[in-house]
C-alpha cells in the first residue's frame, strides 16, 4: 500500500484540523490497511475502527459554529482514508453526513441528544437520502409515508439501500406526509426500533463491508425528538452542498492512490507504459486542480448563490469521471499484475465505479446541471 501523504493545502493555517488529518492518516496506514481487503469482501464491518476515528476528531470538525461551517478538514480526512480503502471512505462520508444533519437541525432536543454522540463516534450511522435525492429530480417517488399522531408520526415503507448501519445505528431520511396536503419531513431513524427491519443486500461488485441494508419500516413511531426538519424542503436546501462536497473526499483519496499505483510500476514498466495515452503526471495535475477547487467551495457550504450550487454539482460530476479514468489508467499501467485478485488496482477500479454511481450518480448530476427538475 502506498504511503498516505495528506496535502496541507487547506489546513496548514489551522493546526487542530491539521492534527486531525494527520491522526486519521496514521490510523489509515496502521489499522485500516490490514483490513481493507476484508472490508471490500464483506467479511468485516469496521465499527471499532470508525469509533477509533471518532476519538481523534474525524467526525466533528465540520460541525457549525456561530452560523458558519467549514468542511475542509472533514474532506481531507475522508481522502486520507480513501487512499487506503474506498469502502471506509464511503462509511466516513456516511458518518460525517449524519453529523451534518444532526448538527444543522433546528430541533434543539435532537441536537442536544445526538449531535455530540454522532460527532464523537459513540453512535454510528448513515444517510438514507438516496431515494429522496432522486425524488427531488423526478427520478423516483418517495418510498416512505408518514401520518401525524400524538407526539410524532407513524412511518411505513421501505428503502432499498442504506449504508453504515447496524442494530444500534441511526440514519437520516425523509417521508412524505399522508395528511394535511402532504409535505415532506426529515427525521432520524433508530435501527434498534423493533418495527424497523434491516435486511442484508445481495453481494455488491465491491465494498460489501459497508453495513449496507434494505430497511423496512412497519408502522414505526417517530417521536418529535427525532424530527430533523419539518417541513424538510428548506433544510435540505441548507445541507445539500455539504452532502455532495463531503463525497469529494472519496474521489480525491482514490485518485491519489491510483497515481501511486502508476508510480509503483514506473521503474519496471516505463519502457512500455510510456505509450499509454494517460500518464500519472496528468492525474497529478488534475488532482491538484480538484483539491484546490474542493477546498475553496468547502469553506462556505451555506452559500445560497445559484452559481455556487452549480459549481458544486459540476465538481462532483468531474470527480466521478476522473475517479473512473484514474482507476482505468492504473489498471492499464499495471498490466497483468493488476488483474490479480491480490492486487489493489482491480479493487480501486471497482471502487471507482461506485464513486460514479453513488447518489447523486453521474447521470443524475448531468440531469441537475441541465436544469431538468421536477
Amino acid at each position: 500500500m502506498g504511503s498516505v501523504a495528506v496535502s496541507r493545502l487547506s489546513v496548514a493555517e489551522d493546526l487542530p484540523a491539521a492534527s486531525i488529518v494527520d491522526q486519521v492518516a496514521a490510523i489509515a496506514r496502521r489499522e485500516l490497511a490490514p483490513q481493507a481487503a476484508a472490508i471490500d469482501e464483506g467479511t468485516v464491518y469496521p465499527d471499532a475502527l470508525l469509533r477509533r476515528l471518532g476519538d481523534v476528531g474525524a467526525w466533528g470538525s465540520h460541525r457549525p459554529a456561530d452560523g458558519m461551517a467549514d468542511l475542509r478538514c472533514a474532506i481531507q480526512s475522508i481522502a486520507a482514508l480513501g487512499e487506503v480503502c474506498g469502502a471506509t471512505a464511503f462509511m466516513a462520508w456516511c458518518q460525517n453526513t449524519l453529523v451534518w444533519y444532526a448538527s444543522n437541525s433546528n430541533n434543539s432536543e435532537l441536537v442536544a441528544k445526538f449531535a455530540g454522540k454522532f460527532a464523537s463516534g459513540e453512535m454510528l450511522g448513515g444517510t438514507g437520502l438516496s431515494n429522496p435525492m432522486k425524488s427531488f429530480f423526478g427520478i423516483e417517488k418517495l418510498k416512505l409515508r408518514g401520518r401525524k399522531v400524538e407526539g410524532g408520526y407513524v412511518v411505513r415503507g421501505a428503502l432499498p439501500w442504506v449504508s453504515n448501519l447496524g442494530p444500534d445505528h441511526f440514519f437520516g431520511t425523509i417521508f412524505e406526509r399522508e395528511d394535511k396536503g402532504g409535505g415532506i419531513v426529515m427525521f432520524l431513524a433508530d435501527c434498534s426500533d423493533p418495527a424497523i427491519t434491516l435486511q442484508p443486500c445481495k453481494p455488491f461488485l465491491a465494498m460489501d463491508g459497508t453495513g449496507t441494508y434494505a430497511v423496512q419500516f412497519r408502522d414505526v413511531f417517530v417521536p418529535d425528538e427525532l424530527i430533523l426538519a419539518e417541513p424538510a424542503g428548506p433544510f435540505v436546501k441548507k445541507i445539500r452542498a455539504g452532502f455532495i462536497l463531503l463525497q469529494a473526499g472519496m474521489a480525491l483519496g482514490l485518485i491519489k492512490d491510483c497515481i501511486q499505483i502508476m508510480d509503483e510500476v514506473e521503474a519496471p514498466l516505463s519502457h512500455i507504459n510510456r505509450y499509454l495515452p494517460q500518464q500519472p503526471t496528468q492525474f497529478r495535475e488534475l488532482h491538484a486542480e480538484f483539491e484546490k477547487e474542493t477546498m475553496a467551495l468547502a469553506r462556505d457550504p451555506y452559500s445560497s448563490d445559484d452559481s455556487y450550487w452549480r459549481r458544486v454539482i459540476a465538481l462532483r460530476l468531474r470527480l466521478g469521471d476522473a475517479s473512473v479514468a484514474a482507476a482505468h489508467a492504473a489498471m492499464l499501467h499495471c498490466g497483468a499484475r493488476g488483474y490479480l485478485k491480490s492486487h489493489r488496482a482491480q479493487r480501486r477500479l471497482r471502487e471507482a465505479y461506485f464513486v460514479a454511481i453513488v447518489t447523486p450518480a453521474t447521470k443524475q448530476l448531468r440531469k441537475m446541471l441541465a436544469g431538468d427538475e421536477h
